[in-house]
């Protein structure tokens, strides 16, 4: 080897992409930092998650921070908010204060439920279907067709109907209502990573379907999962609401924001605060939620501009 061979293998440095390791320049943050960077720059997103984690912290310390029983009935019925009753209380005497502390645990447990139900299932359906696709593809996504041609509302109501009432049966409705929307955005991504030259190379060295799908497909299609998990926390919580305001979901005399709902609606122009109060909670507990999905959204695209 010559001099100048030698002087120019001994310069190739951090300057030749070859040198580098995945195509990342030595001192470059990794995706997933720069996505948080830019999750931390997105005010609302912030905001957002400091409303659910006290609504969080809220839930978990209930019994420590409501004044008194949810469901113990008093004489003071229909009184205005005062220092005694800082929400004041419903027609049978309970503190709504209370009640809407105790009620943020049922609401938070049939977001994050009914959306670990409906992610799991629709994520693996999406990911056969698009692996697999043929007649595997055709009959999931004729079964998730048949799912989205009813309203999600509508959809819980049925297998409410089906299943009974009750907090469970409410969960299992609402995540059953948005399986659909996680099946089909995994199957569409699934197709896309499939014609990636990394798959092409690894089913060319013989790697099966289910390593392609755990080691492959999977970890490039979750980040959609995530941004659509956390903005369905939103609607769960409100649907779930909804099937407990029509009588199918937790029933009385449960703590929960939809019962409160329904069970003042007939005091609503004489007590306003019977259905203000849960009702707020309601719109607080949604809009952080909103918030908070609108924030992965725009973090992980790169072509939004923070």
């Amino acid at each position: 080897m010559t001099l100048a061979n030698t002087k120019t293998v001994g310069q190739r440095g951090s300057n030749d992409p070859g040198s580098h390791v995945d195509g990342l320049v030595p001192g470059e943050a990794s995706p997933r930092r720069r996505a948080l960077r830019r999750l931390m720059r997105h005010k609302s997103a912030i905001g957002g998650c400091f409303i659910i984690i006290v609504l969080a912290a809220v839930a978990l310390l209930a019994p420590f921070i409501a004044p008194y029983d949810p469901v113990g009935i008093s004489r003071d019925m229909l009184q205005p908010p005062s220092s005694q009753h800082l929400m004041g209380t419903d027609n049978l005497g309970r503190d709504i204060f209370s009640r809407v502390i105790f009620g943020t645990r049922v609401s938070l447990q049939m977001g994050f439920i009914a959306i670990a139900i409906a992610a799991t299932f629709g994520t693996t359906m999406g990911l056969m279907a698009g692996t697999y696709g043929g007649l595997v593809d055709s009959v999931l996504m004729r079964f998730v067709d048949a799912l989205m041609a009813v309203p999600g509302i509508l959809l819980a109501l049925t297998v409410a109907a089906v299943l009974g009432t009750g907090l469970q049966v409410a969960m299992i409705a609402v995540g059953i209502a948005w399986i659909p929307s996680f099946a089909r955005i995994i199957r569409s991504l699934v197709l896309q990573v499939k014609q990636m030259p990394y798959v092409e190379a690894a089913r060319s060295l013989g790697s099966t379907n289910q390593r392609l799908i755990w080691r492959h497909i999977l970890p490039n299609a979750l980040t959609p999962v995530f941004v659509l998990a956390s903005l369905g926390v939103g609607s769960a919580v409100l649907i779930g609401a909804a099937l407990s305001f029509l009588g199918v979901g937790a029933q009385p005399p449960t703590a929960e924001w939809g019962i409160m709902l329904s069970e003042g609606r007939q005091y609503m122009r004489s007590s306003w605060w019977v259905m203000a109060f849960p009702g707020l909670a309601i719109t607080v507990t949604v809009l952080a939620a909103n918030l908070v999905g609108d924030g992965l959204r725009d973090a992980l695209d790169p072509r939004i501009k923070l």
